[in-house]
This record gives structure tokens, sequence and C-alpha cells, in this order.
């Protein structure tokens, strides 16, 4: 039979390690381990939506927003955000990486 200071030591023991579970989520969530979160669903009247999100490393992530039925591709960041791509309409494919080379080689070339 256990006896009132056991039981102490095991609540002690408890609280110890949910404080450990706590403290190991909350560096795994800040250092941006946790991977992609899923977009939240977009209610009716919505003007902004994130579309999707992909984490690129630990300091880097992309992700695309709808606003107003345009998306923009953004690259968020530790030293501030960029526009990768705007004005994406939805559903629209982007044209192959070669294609897009010849294109801006063709615009710089352009007088």
């Amino acid at each position: 039979m256990m006896d009132s200071p056991d039981y102490w030591r095991f609540v002690a023991a408890l609280v110890f390690v949910l404080g450990l579970i706590l403290a190991v989520a909350w560096v795994v969530r800040r250092a941006g381990l946790a991977g992609v979160r899923r977009p939240a669903a977009s209610g009716r009247g919505r003007r902004l939506a994130i579309v999707d999100t992909q984490v690129l490393d630990a300091r880097r992530r992309l992700v695309l927003v709808r606003r107003d039925g345009v998306e923009h591709l953004l690259l968020l960041g530790a030293q501030g955000e960029t526009v990768v791509e705007s004005a994406i309409a939805p559903g629209e494919r982007a044209a192959s990486f070669q294609a897009s080379l010849a294109e801006a080689a063709g615009a710089e070339d352009a007088p």
C-alpha cells in the first residue's frame, strides 16, 4: 500500500512529465518543425484565404494566399516577407521553368 509521500512523489513526477511534453511541443512549434499546417476552411463572404503552405526550411515558408479571386505567392522568413509571384488566376498552372526563362530573356532583349 502506498503512503502519503508516495502519492505526492507520483503527482510531482506526473506534473514534471507533462511539463516536459509541453516544453518539447513549444520548442518544436517555435522551430517550425511541426510541418505544414492545413489551411483553414474559408467561409462565405470572406475575401482572404490561405490556399496552401509549404515549409522550405526551419526559417522559410512559401504561402499561397487568395484575395478577391486572385492568388499571390509569398515567401515568409526571418528577414521579412517577399512577393514571389502576384496576380495568379486560381487554378492556373505555372509555365514550365524553361518557358519562363525564355520569356524573361526575351523581355530583356526587347528595347
